[in-house]
């Protein structure tokens, strides 16, 4: 468990850590010099048995260093909220609670001091002013302690319930990539590197191999130090020093705020859409593009407030806002995280991270703003359902795996527990529930139905176009993927980079039909090597260039084949070389498709036999793979 300070300057939050565990927090010269906490401050209580140690970070009070009080409660679990006696609730007492009740830290006690300085009556009118400061707040019902870090009064009592606690607390789950927030990195001599911070999610291992968020190069993780003791492991909730070794590793290259992930394709963002909480003190709204500071794990950087529903946020309210940076952050969805002013003298409100793949336009547009509550619930399960039923397009299914920080382990585990299609591959996937896949599919078909009406000489349209025109822009891969899912089924055909309707057949009329016989009997009287185009011409009497110009109309209509420059094949020459090429493949011992199998197979000559084989793959019936080639799409 870990447990952070919090509360006004000078009201006794490290006497009284060092109370409970023996250790100063204050370990700069410049903090024993003014007698201030001015960084964060690390202490360890030991338990009995075999449960592991309580970690406490030590915040600073005064409200010069807020940014580093906001850095040290980041991924708490419990608050020892700190109110002396003599001068009860203060300015930063309420700033630290409007935090911590931002940040949704729910369990702490306060630890009311400095009661050897009081009467009695004194005593019992700061408890009243407490249980009013706390109302409406996640702290509203935390048990009060009196006590007197000096005199040792309630000190015992103070550390036999966080002893309770911690024993009783439920570690989190180690769900997700690993996540340090680091708020500490040094040499030590004869080990090298170390960084230190709380651990968000995920458990890292001696040997894995980590990266900081936003740099590609990796580095070992050479041992652990978790809860204050030797590891060989780390996860979510623990206090952790990691000893990193790799070429190239400074300390220079890591700084506080930077994150330490396993994760292979997590990158820093400089947007993510966000609920926003503003405080009930505010003087006024937060209108739109409201300049702020922006506090998150252990990093802050400068931005901008995005408001999406209204022109602003009212004091005491929230809603949905895009937070635009100056500088990226390593955020994912379930973060919390604090906004200040812009002087970086007021905190104005917080809240919890959503989604870290905003659109590039349309931020408000209705459409965006129903799925970013849909993938607001912090139920993996039920967002995923709520966002499929919100993306008529279908949802991202990478950028949601993304989002949330889950393994690929743990979205195939998601996946197959949800009654959704999947379409596309793992980098470019759309998730689509029953009723959107279905509205999809038909306006398929209405968009084909329509071209053949207004286009009946052609076979029909490529993938991409075809979504396009039916309304769906979707990236080109995933276009591809979706139109090839529905011609599973037999609604659409594929009739070579063309897609038509079951019940469409392109072609030629009167005379034309006529003239395409003709040339149809003169390229397949050859067998499966016809002449050149220039021998085909001679034959019909016909110039080369009009006989190219009609071959390329046959082409359209799915009638005839381009193999080359020079050499044209009909539909019925194709589908008998696409037998010979799956055969001569399924008799070879790998399954490969050599050219020179092809060649004998075929009788068509090495050169024509290369021509047909480059234009298999183009069509995707083949794929090359170094010197020969796999079938990629049987013909039956």
């Amino acid at each position: 468990m870990i447990v952070a300070t919090a509360g006004h300057v000078d009201h006794g939050k490290t006497l009284l850590i060092k109370t409970l565990t023996g250790v100063d927090t204050d370990r700069l010269p410049d903090e024993k010099k003014r007698g201030l906490t001015i960084d964060l401050g690390f202490a360890y209580l030991p338990l009995d048995g075999h449960d592991e140690p309580i970690g406490f970070i030590d915040v600073p009070g005064h409200e010069k260093f807020i940014r580093n009080m906001v850095c040290g409660v980041a991924g708490i679990d419990y608050a020892l909220f700190v109110i002396a006696a003599d001068d009860g609730p203060m300015p930063q007492s309420r700033e630290h609670l409007a935090i911590l009740n931002l940040l949704g830290v729910k369990a702490g006690i306060i630890a009311l001091t400095k009661t050897d300085r009081v009467s009695a009556d004194r005593l019992a009118e700061v408890k009243d002013d407490i249980e009013e400061l706390l109302l409406g707040t996640t702290l509203e019902n935390a048990e009060i302690k009196p006590v007197s870090a000096l005199q040792g009064d309630g000190v015992t009592e103070l550390r036999d319930h966080l002893t309770a606690q911690a024993r009783a607390f439920h570690a989190r789950p180690s769900s997700g990539h690993f996540r340090l927030a680091v708020d500490r990195r040094f040499d030590i001599t004869g080990a090298g590197l170390i960084v230190t911070g709380t651990v968000f999610s995920g458990t890292c291992r001696v040997g894995d191999q980590v990266r900081i968020l936003g740099a590609p190069e990796t580095f070992r993780v050479r041992s652990i130090r978790a809860q204050n003791e030797d590891r060989q492991s780390a996860q979510a909730g623990q206090r952790t020093a990691l000893n990193l070794t790799g070429q190239g590793l400074n300390r220079d290259l890591v700084h506080r705020g930077d994150w330490i992930v396993t994760s292979p394709t997590a990158e820093p963002t400089f947007k993510f859409d966000a609920r926003l909480h503003v405080l009930p003190g505010e003087p006024s709204p937060v209108p739109h593009w409201m300049p702020v500071h922006v506090h998150h794990g252990a990093a802050e950087t400068t931005g901008r407030v995005a408001v999406l529903e209204d022109k602003s946020i009212a004091p005491g309210t929230s809603g949905l806002v895009q937070l635009v940076l100056d500088h990226p952050l390593g955020a994912h969805q379930g973060d919390g995280f604090i906004i200040r002013d812009q002087s970086s003298t007021r905190t104005i409100g917080g809240g919890h991270v959503i989604d870290i793949f905003p659109p590039i336009r349309r931020r408000a547009a209705t459409t965006r703003l129903n799925l970013i509550r849909a993938l607001e619930s912090p139920d993996h399960a039920s967002a995923l359902r709520a966002a499929t039923e919100a993306s008529a397009e279908g949802l991202d299914a990478a950028a949601f795996q993304s989002s949330r920080n889950l393994t690929r382990d743990e979205f195939e585990a998601l996946k197959s527990a949800a009654s959704i299609k999947f379409v596309g591959n793992e980098a470019n996937q759309r998730a689509f529930d029953e009723p959107q896949w279905q509205k999809l599919h038909g306006s398929i078909v209405k968009t084909l139905q329509s071209w053949h009406s207004q286009h009946p000489d052609q076979v029909g349209l490529a993938d991409v176009p075809l979504l396009k025109q039916a309304g769906y822009r979707l990236p080109d891969i995933v276009a591809q993927a979706v139109a090839a899912e529905v011609e599973k089924d037999g609604t659409i055909i594929r009739e070579r980079l063309g897609l038509r309707l079951p019940t469409h057949q392109a072609g030629f009329q009167g005379d034309d039909a006529i003239l395409w016989q003709k040339i149809a009997g003169i390229i397949e009287a050859d067998g499966l090597r016809p002449g050149s185009l220039a021998d085909v011409a001679d034959k019909l009497d016909m110039p080369q260039r009009r006989l190219q110009s009609f071959l390329t109309g046959a082409g359209r209509h799915g009638l005839a084949h381009r193999i080359s420059n020079t050499r044209y094949l009909t539909e019925s020459q194709i589908t008998e070389l696409r037998a010979l090429a799956e055969k001569t493949a399924t008799e070879d011992a790998d399954g490969a498709l050599d050219v020179r199998a092809f060649r004998d197979a075929t009788e068509i000559g090495r050169n024509m036999a290369i021509e047909v084989l480059e234009y298999f793959d183009k069509l995707g019936y083949t794929a090359r793979r170094g010197e020969t080639r796999e079938i990629k799409k049987p013909a039956n």
